[in-house]
């Protein structure tokens, strides 16, 4: 009987230390983890992100249902699913271990698909220390559905008492939605006092 090779993982604390220090891993394509430190780095000001008129309507006529925690494995998964991607086996089994010590989070969007049954059409993961949430990865099966989850996410962050929200690096997606540049000393400075607010996801 054979058995599969387990992936090797980062374990949680070694995580939880480089993300309070602004420090984040990402696979590349020479298939080694790399840690980043980006300066600039993006992020979100959760008292201004909204979403726009026409999102809001869209979101308004969108037969969809949005829950959290509830399907972080296969968020992850459905986010590892693009031609080029830094979310490989590795990354996926170390959020998935630091979901289950309770640092990792998701928000899932779920329409209908048929009686009684829902699909995943969207969602997003990242993860949270203190009042500080780091987005990681986001995707969508139908259109809007990522923005949705997004949406969803940075409301529940407001209401739970979250500080900051980090969008990692800027990019023409990540803009629309309301990322912002910040330098990397002020990020840390943001950081640090984002460490010490006792929100809950």
């Amino acid at each position: 009987m054979s058995r599969s090779r387990e992936v090797p993982v980062i374990p949680v604390h070694t995580l939880l230390e480089a993300y309070g220090e602004g420090r984040f891993p990402m696979a590349h394509a020479d298939g080694e983890l790399y840690w980043h430190d980006p300066d600039p780095r993006a992020v979100f000001d959760l008292g201004t992100v909204r979403p726009n008129a026409r999102l809001a309507r869209a979101m308004r006529q969108m037969d969809l249902h949005i829950t959290r925690d509830v399907a972080f494995p296969a968020v992850v998964e459905a986010c590892a699913e693009r031609p080029e991607t830094w979310i490989d086996a590795r990354i996926q089994a170390t959020y998935v271990q630091l979901h289950r010590a309770g640092h990792a989070h998701s928000v899932e969007v779920w329409s209908a698909d048929g009686p009684g049954r829902r699909q995943l059409v969207g969602g997003i993961y990242g993860v949270a220390l203190g009042g500080a949430f780091f987005g990681e990865s986001m995707f969508h099966r139908v259109p809007n559905a990522g923005k949705v989850a997004f949406h969803a996410l940075a409301e529940h962050l407001r209401s739970a008492g979250f500080t900051l929200f980090d969008s990692q690096y800027l990019n023409p997606f990540t803009a629309s939605l309301g990322a912002v540049e910040v330098p990397r000393a002020r990020f840390l400075r943001m950081l640090a006092a984002a460490k010490q607010v006792p929100a809950c996801f």
